[in-house]
């Protein structure tokens, strides 16, 4: 009895289907699969090289050997722009092709992709790397076929792209013909002029935001091939209008010329910002948050120029310190507007989260601290830290307190049982609870109030716990638990009851920070995942807002704004959620009440 894919769960083959469709299932179908790990699929314009494509698309998911786990159409795009969607697609995150690479060779899962019109790809100046097709596929599909997991069905207008293809094994070719394929419903009617149309003011200042989708992604395009094209281009490059609702791809390709002039700290900005903004789901606002977010430090003109498009946003970003590396943060109890940081090499600062300037060294009396993992600031009880090595380090209180025998505690679990060990670390917000995970799942709650000598315990998760933080609930005074760890669950714990019986969240990625807070409209939860995306919750109802992360994060901390001399009290609603890394730290004003009002990014 055949185990391969059955043609008939695909839709009925009708012409270059029905003529080429059994030999792509045929290839697709092979074993092993190093025997030939690339199809390539050409022929002439309107051959029907798309259709066929489509009909395979359309029925892959029935068979294992297969399911296409990413499609990209190339047309338009370059190295880096094919780097993001596949990564998108893929779980990762946004990423760039050499990342993308990386991480690909760390996973071990079985990888079909599917590129379209490969033919068709490359952006930016016709001289450049960006323009050409080949660059496209010698940077980055050829290293990724070179990934013994990796097959992939490629549509090209020829075969020049394989020159220097090494360890894909032998190429197989379905060559559907020269001859544009007849079918009354293939043929496509040319683009309008009126579609590449401008509007403008009387004073002939480019209205982008009622231009037409076409216009604005090809505005840059058309400029290159302008008589005088480098005007031209940078008088788009440097329009922050243009910034805003032009082709995220075509100004990446682009910038990436270094000759062609650019207003000071666009670079910079746009490599930050282009591989969030390359996501077609964000809509204008949006958009505009993602760049003044990347803005704030490297072009602060832009990032002014932009601010007052956010003014009714539910969220902006009040500062960036890309040369700020933090690997722990935890707001100050009783202190709004104050974090706890601490720096790769373990000092501590007081930290000023709506500003981001460090207000105070605060002394250690813990000697032989490592680096960092995790912190709990708790009040007048001093803070409590987790080393990179699962140990626990009490400051700031006498070693027999409470802290001090939470660390006692948990080091002789961990000696006792290397699975025991901490591997997580947080605490609520009014710094009365204290809150660890370890390796083997399990989450353990402490009361610094009850004089307890053993936690409260509880195995939430399979794998070992990545992040926890806590809430202790208004009315009642229950403790809210929220955990997560590397099996991707999220998952909550009232200590008064059993635990939920099934995770709140589960993706195929990694949590790495979590933080939680009170607001006027009920309890907020953040959890930054390593796809770059960052998920804000409402407990109550249990809606999600997912935020780009424009930085790595492996802490986040969330405190009140703090009150400001002669002028009106925040917003009971308001917060600001600093977001800290390896690679630098920033920070977000928060609306809770505009968070779940204001229609989301569609899915």
């Amino acid at each position: 009895m055949s185990t391969g894919p059955d043609i008939t769960q695909w839709p009925p083959p009708d012409g270059v289907t029905a003529t080429h469709g059994p030999a792509l299932l045929e290839w697709a179908a092979c074993a092993p699969p190093e025997k030939s790990r690339l199809c390539l699929v050409r022929g002439a314009r309107g051959s029907g090289k798309s259709q066929l494509l489509a009909w395979f698309l359309a029925g892959s998911a029935s068979h294992p050997s297969t399911t296409v786990h990413a499609t990209v159409l190339a047309e338009g795009l370059f190295a880096d722009a094919v780097a993001w969607e596949l990564g998108r697609q893929l779980g990762y995150g946004p990423l760039a092709p050499e990342r993308l690479l990386e991480r690909l060779a760390v996973d071990q899962r079985p990888l079909f992709v599917l590129v379209v019109d490969l033919h068709r790809s490359g952006r930016g100046p016709a001289d450049r790397p960006a323009a050409d097709p080949a660059v496209l596929f010698r940077d980055l599909l050829a290293p990724l076929l070179e990934l013994p997991q990796t097959r992939a069905v490629v549509e090209v207008g020829d075969t020049a792209y394989l020159d220097g293809l090494t360890g894909a094994g032998i190429v197989t070719t379905i060559d559907v013909g020269d001859e544009p394929f007849k079918d009354a419903g293939a043929t496509a009617a040319a683009t309008a002029q009126d579609d590449f149309l401008l509007p403008r003011t009387p004073e002939g200042r480019v209205q982008w935001d009622k231009a037409s989708a076409t216009a604005r992604e090809h505005a840059l395009d058309r400029a290159l091939t302008a008589p005088e094209p480098e005007p031209a281009v940078v008088g788009l490059v440097s329009d922050p209008g243009f910034l805003v609702h032009g082709s995220t791809v075509s100004l990446a390709a682009c910038l990436a010329d270094e000759r062609l002039p650019a207003p000071r700290g666009l670079r910079q900005t746009w490599k930050l910002a282009a591989p969030h903004l390359s996501d077609a789901r964000y809509e204008t606002t949006e958009r505009a948050a993602v760049l003044h977010a990347a803005a704030l430090e490297s072009s602060p003109l832009l990032a002014r120029y932009l601010l007052p498009l956010l003014a009714d946003h539910a969220w902006a970003a009040v500062w960036a310190r890309q040369a700020t590396a933090v690997s722990a943060l935890a707001a100050v109890p009783g202190k709004p507007g104050t974090i706890l940081a601490a720096d790769p090499l373990g000092s501590l600062f007081e930290l000023d989260a709506g500003t981001g300037t460090y207000r105070v060294s605060v002394p250690r009396t813990a000697a032989g601290v490592p680096r960092l993992d995790g912190m709990a600031a708790c009040g007048e009880h001093g803070a409590l830290l987790l080393g990179d090595n699962g140990a626990l380090h009490s400051v700031g209180e006498e070693p027999g307190g409470v802290l001090g025998r939470i660390a006692a505690h948990h080091g002789r679990a961990g000696l006792a049982h290397a699975d025991l060990r901490p591997s997580a670390l947080g605490h609520s917000p009014c710094g009365k609870v204290v809150v660890l995970g370890d390796e083997e799942g399990s989450v353990h709650v402490w009361s610094l109030e009850a004089g307890e000598t053993a936690p409260l315990s509880r195995v939430l998760h399979s794998a070992p716990v990545t992040a926890v933080t806590c809430l202790v609930l208004p009315g009642d005074g229950q403790t809210l638990v929220m955990s997560t760890a590397m099996d991707g669950t999220v998952r909550l714990w009232k200590t008064s009851a059993d635990p939920m019986p099934r995770p709140v969240e589960q993706r195929p990625a990694l949590a790495t920070a979590m933080t939680a807070q009170q607001t006027s409209v009920g309890p907020l939860l953040a959890v930054a995942w390593n796809d770059a995306s960052l998920h804000l919750w409402h407990l109550p109802s249990g809606r999600v807002r997912a935020l780009p992360l424009l930085l790595p994060c492996s802490s986040l901390a969330c405190t009140p704004p703090p009150a400001v001399a002669d002028q009106p009290a925040p917003s009971d609603s308001r917060l600001v959620l600093t977001i800290g890394g390896s690679e630098g730290s920033y920070a977000l004003s928060l609306d809770a009440e505009r968070l779940w009002s204001q229609r989301p990014p569609a899915a």
